[in-house]
């Protein structure tokens, strides 16, 4: 019997409502649900998609994730969001994550999967070496301020 969880992909708002407890963790500077959903909305729009995880009573890890064409890496599969909630982490669920994006992206003839990290997560940056990603570049951003 297999026992490995199921990964599910957010069909609609509900569905996108039960994955903020786990975004809320990587991302705290969306400052409440309603901005995450509205957030989710816009992407969406764009071909944002969150695949997620589900433990007895909660969701317990999502990824959020598009396919893109890019002048520089072609058709990809980027990765905008992978987290499990802190105390679901080493359990195996986002190199779960991983592999179904990757299926993912081979099922859609994509060249790559590709993701950003910030420096400081350690832990998320050996699961990603330990799953076939290599170190390629160095993100780099200007923030827009307003007059």
């Amino acid at each position: 019997m297999n026992n490995q969880p199921k990964i599910n992909l957010a069909k609609d708002e509900r569905e996108v409502r039960q994955c903020w407890p786990v975004f809320r963790e990587l991302r705290p500077h969306i400052e409440s649900e309603d901005e995450f959903v509205q957030r989710w909305q816009r992407q969406s729009g764009e071909g944002y998609q969150i695949a997620y995880v589900r433990g007895e009573d909660r969701v317990v890890a999502a990824a959020g994730y598009r396919f893109l064409t890019t002048m520089a890496w072609g058709h990809i599969l980027y990765i905008d969001d992978l987290v499990a909630t802190e105390l679901s982490q080493g359990k195996g669920l986002g190199t779960l994550l991983l592999r179904f994006l990757q299926k993912a992206a081979r099922d859609r003839g994509c060249a790559a999967v590709h993701l950003d990290t910030g420096y400081q997560r350690h832990r998320a940056h050996r699961a990603y070496l330990r799953n076939g990603f290599l170190i390629h570049c160095h993100h780099m951003s200007w923030r827009v301020v307003r007059d």
